[in-house]
């Protein structure tokens, strides 16, 4: 279906979806319904991203430039005085393994989702407080927490439950009238409550209250930074993904360069081996990819962690700071104003200055290989982008790799086959068109993504 001659695609769960597909969205490019995608996100997907999120977002017009916004997470400490509260620990498990997260006051980050919010807005051609509505709408009224809600929430339920979630089943209505009222705010005020104004007060004088290091001052401070992105050849094609200071996008285009011609599941292997760096996290992240008729291309990462398990005026905060990936030189090593490292690497492939692929992926540590496997699938063995999302995938954690059925690797690595396809290898959202015209989506399942054309 097509409507008003745009056309978008993006994955997430259904309320998610109709994000990007309300009137605003539908009048205005790529951005707008991207931006619409994510705020409802932050309704919908409330432990994995939110208002007390950060995130990156790629913007490729048509035959321009370019331009990668960090919004990404901050460290705190600009006001720091007394002593720190000591992070909580919290153990999650998934099945037979386990893993421990770090939450509370102190593992909060100064956030980036509202200020990026209102700075991609001014991309796109729809008002803030058009692209809002939808969210605030759910919000308000609630939404019905599906398979994959429930199934997340089940992992993190203390989290859950200390955030003020009041819908943990599957079918059971969420409302959440706080986060509709702040989101309104974000519509009718932009970023500068969540930053300057009362909302920035009572979030910076509560985490500091309780031992934590987000201040005013911090909140003051934050920034979007426009960056150029990063930028490789690969297979006559321009790949651009995200530049330093993050650190997934480097990675990629490591992966990139050391594939042969044609390359075999060995080499892939290979590949993934070329960088030296391991996580193993859950990876709780939002991906969005939009394509519009007019051939703007904008790819958007969010992250909240694994939450902190505080939410105040409807802003659920992150996690950040208790991210031991983040944090490879101990917690609290990052100075005040650092921008805390990244696997999310939101990426567009362009073809003579059309954007020809759309995407990005969630999944910490499995991010980049997720990209490179749907990369390798269409650009090298020609699959339509669902095929090349839904095609077994693998992972190389340091020496050990892990594999989704359907891949039986040729290795002398120990080697954990998976019993079926599962979330940890990623959630890459894709968006192709052809060069014969031809628009079609890949929603990844693992995360419960979908497709949608308008």
């Amino acid at each position: 279906m097509e409507v008003d001659g745009a056309r978008r695609d993006r994955g997430g769960p259904p309320a998610h979806r109709t994000g990007g597909r309300g009137d605003a969205a539908r009048r205005g490019n790529a951005v707008d319904a991207a931006v619409a995608a994510m705020l409802t996100s932050c309704v919908t997907e409330p432990l994995l991203t939110g208002l007390g999120a950060a995130g990156y977002m790629l913007i490729a017009p048509a035959g321009e430039t370019p331009v990668l916004l960090d919004f990404s997470a901050e460290a705190p400490g600009r006001a720091a005085s007394g002593e720190r509260a000591p992070l909580d620990p919290i153990t999650v498990h998934f099945g037979d393994a386990e893993q421990e997260f770090h939450v509370g006051p102190s593992s909060v980050a100064a956030y980036g989702m509202p200020a990026g919010a209102a700075k991609a807005a001014t991309y796109g051609r729809a008002p803030l407080d058009e692209l809002v509505a939808t969210a605030v709408k759910h919000a308000r009224e609630g939404h019905r927490v599906n398979r994959y809600q429930a199934y997340v929430t089940a992992l993190l339920l203390p989290l859950a439950r200390s955030a003020g979630l009041t819908a943990f089943e599957e079918g059971e209505v969420l409302v959440q009238p706080e986060l509709a009222e702040s989101l309104g705010r974000l519509g009718r005020d932009g970023a500068a409550p969540f930053y300057t104004g009362d909302i920035a007060a009572a979030i910076a004088d509560t985490i500091t209250a309780n031992g934590g290091e987000l201040s005013r001052a911090d909140l003051a401070a934050y920034e979007v930074i426009a960056r150029e992105p990063l930028h490789a050849r690969h297979r006559g094609r321009d790949v651009h993904t995200n530049p330093p200071p993050a650190a997934g996008g480097a990675l990629l285009m490591q992966m990139l360069e050391a594939l042969p011609d044609n390359p075999s599941q060995r080499d892939l292997i290979r590949a993934m081996a070329a960088p030296k760096a391991h996580l193993n996290r859950l990876g709780s992240t939002t991906q969005i990819s939009v394509l519009d008729a007019d051939g703007t291309a904008c790819s958007v990462t969010t992250t909240n962690g694994a939450n902190s398990g505080i939410s105040i005026a409807g802003v659920h905060l992150n996690n950040m700071m208790g991210e031991e990936d983040l944090s490879p030189d101990g917690f609290f090593s990052h100075a005040p104003g650092d921008r805390l490292p990244s696997m999310m690497s939101p990426t567009v492939v362009t073809h003579d200055g059309q954007a020809e692929l759309v995407l990005g992926s969630a999944g910490s540590s499995r991010i980049c290989g997720a990209i490179l496997q749907v990369l390798v699938n269409v650009l090298d063995r020609g699959m339509p982008a669902q095929d090349a999302v839904d095609a077994p995938r693998l992972h190389l954690g340091g020496d050990h790799l892990h594999v989704e059925p359907g891949i039986r690797p040729e290795t002398e690595l120990p080697v954990t086959y998976f019993r079926a396809p599962s979330m940890f290898f990623g959630g890459c959202q894709v968006v192709e068109m052809t060069g014969s015209g031809l628009l079609r989506g890949g929603g990844d399942h693992r995360r419960d993504g979908a497709v949608v054309i308008v």
